[in-house]
């Protein structure tokens, strides 16, 4: 009851912040993602829509391939809600969607739209789940967490587990072995979500998971693959006398650690680490990169791109 009350009480505080913001300023920010066939006009098609209604655009990027007549865009705005309103300005862009055949058009409007929601799942190690945990706790990554699952029990008197229990937060856990990943009880817990952020989950999960889901999951390893594979991969690095080290943040495919990737990080190290520091600006970079691939991808800064690529702007 507790934890239930804990919840409660943070959506209200984020909902007076709300109010107090937009009591302070009658303009909300908006956020429009388009990809359609590449033809002249598309720019002054999207402004016109936007400053047509009282909008003020402050930054648009814009990608077309070299070799493929498709456009992308995402355009960040400024707009009054009494002047146009949260439906009819999606149904405007849904209008230019049309116009242009467009394959994509997302709009997000975050003072008013709900988080995202997601779930969390990790092994034994901690360092990206606490991480995360506590940005989401300062309000600096977009997401309400709807529950962390592990396939390693934690003990009651944890960081993690004090942490998870004062704000509400349901822990799963949910043991693995050969011929038992405990797939279709993940999918139950994670029905009501998003998309999955994966904080150094040791487990492969298979393409009839990832098909039955059917949204986004978001994962982080180190920079050292494919030279270190297996057991203790710092230490084999370290040991090795690497000079560059780093992390990287991909969308889950079933191909092992090789979809699209989102966010990369690296750091030099020398002779002057051991391994507890090699170790420590490994994980560290861990964290940093996974934190930035789910601001981004809230942000709506991520596009798929071909078939292995993404668009980050």
């Amino acid at each position: 009851m507790v934890g239930a009350q804990a919840r409660v009480s943070s959506s209200l505080r984020r909902a007076a912040a709300r109010a107090f913001s937009s009591s302070t300023s009658p303009f909300f920010r908006g956020i429009h993602v388009f990809q359609c066939p590449d033809v002249v006009g598309i720019v002054a098609k999207l402004s016109e829509c936007i400053a047509s209604k009282g909008g003020n655009i402050h930054c648009v990027d814009v990608f077309v391939p070299e070799n493929k007549r498709i456009f992308y865009s995402r355009s960040e705005f400024s707009f009054d809600p009494s002047r146009w309103p949260r439906h009819v300005l999606e149904s405007d862009f849904q209008k230019l969607a049309k116009h242009f055949g467009a394959e994509r058009s997302i709009v997000r409007v975050p003072d008013l739209d709900l988080r995202y929601k997601i779930a969390v799942l990790a092994s034994k190690q901690d360092h990206c789940l606490v991480d995360l945990l506590h940005r989401w706790q300062d309000q600096r990554l977009p997401v309400d967490i709807n529950c962390i699952i592990s396939n390693h029990p934690r003990a009651p008197n944890t960081h993690v587990i004090r942490f998870l229990e004062r704000h509400g937060i349901p822990f799963h856990c949910l043991p693995t072995g050969p011929g038992k990943k405990r797939e279709e009880e993940i999918l139950e817990l994670v029905e009501d979500t998003d998309f999955l952020v994966l904080a150094r989950y040791m487990q492969i999960l298979s393409g009839g998971f990832l098909q039955a889901y059917g949204k986004d999951i978001i994962n982080i390893h180190h920079g050292l693959l494919p030279s270190f594979k297996g057991g203790n991969p710092s230490r084999q690095a370290f040991e090795a006398g690497v000079k560059l080290i780093g992390a990287t943040s991909h969308f889950v495919t079933e191909e092992l650690d090789a979809g699209p990737i989102i966010e990369q990080m690296v750091e030099r190290v020398s002779h002057k680490d051991n391994l507890t520091s090699f170790v420590m600006k490994s994980e560290n970079l861990e964290k940093q990169c996974l934190s930035q691939a789910i601001k981004s991808y809230c942000e709506l800064r991520v596009i798929p791109y071909e078939s292995r690529k993404t668009v980050v702007f």
